[in-house]
């Protein structure tokens, strides 16, 4: 597993809010004790709320918003495509400040948009993996939109028909959350691991138990 996929992963694990032991996640993800210590080194710098210490826990917390500037999600798409070809394209002093600066909008943006802030966003990822996720954005969007089935193909070979239904955003990192016909599950699937999306034809309808409010339910 890669750092910057195991680093996610603890995310997904830290914002439930409760105290999760050290050797316990260290048992989950195949890694040894130290290296946890490491990754909650890093997030913590990233701008993650990392709470706890060694030898008793960690859990993450925060119920942020973003006053007064609120942005749109194509608004935040054009400042994080900025800051990505400033973070990829030079050196030095403007390269410092692009990242600094993308930390602090992580720092104040909530999980999930379209409802009240709840968690946290996070600043682990290059610039280059979130620029490769932007480029699918409209046509997820529109999909969601127009109810389009799609076609994605992942960068692990994976292959996945997939309805569409709401797009989330966690610190640079895109994700869609699909009801997936290939594997017939709810799925969240992250933009930046797309290789290729593929519009199929024909519309789908609401069904019970493949809908957003389904999910939402736990069914």
């Amino acid at each position: 597993m890669k750092r910057s996929d195991r680093l996610y992963d603890l995310i997904q694990i830290l914002k439930d809010g409760r105290l999760h032991r050290a050797e316990d996640l260290a048992r989950d993800l195949g890694v040894s004790v130290r290296t946890i210590y490491r990754d909650m080194d890093t997030l913590a710098a990233s701008g993650v709320p990392v709470e706890g210490e060694r030898g008793l826990g960690y859990s993450a917390r925060a119920a942020i918003t973003l006053p007064p500037l609120n942005l749109t999600e194509t608004e935040l798409e054009a400042l994080h495509l900025g800051l990505a070809a400033v973070g990829n394209g030079v050196e030095g002093e403007l390269k410092d400040a692009a990242e600094s600066l993308s930390a602090k909008i992580d720092a104040v943006l909530p999980e999930d948009r379209h409802g009240a802030p709840k968690s946290f966003g996070f600043a682990i990822y290059p610039f280059a993996d979130a620029a490769h996720g932007f480029r699918f954005l409209g046509v997820l969007r529109n999909a969601i939109r127009m109810r389009q089935k799609l076609r994605i193909a992942m960068q692990d070979g994976a292959t996945r028909d997939v309805r569409p239904l709401k797009l989330d955003y966690w610190g640079r990192v895109w994700t869609c959350l699909v009801w997936c016909d290939t594997q017939d599950s709810f799925a969240t699937l992250r933009a930046d691991q797309f290789e290729n999306v593929q519009v199929l034809p024909g519309l789908f309808v609401d069904e019970p138990g493949k809908r957003l409010e389904d999910y939402a339910s736990g069914i």
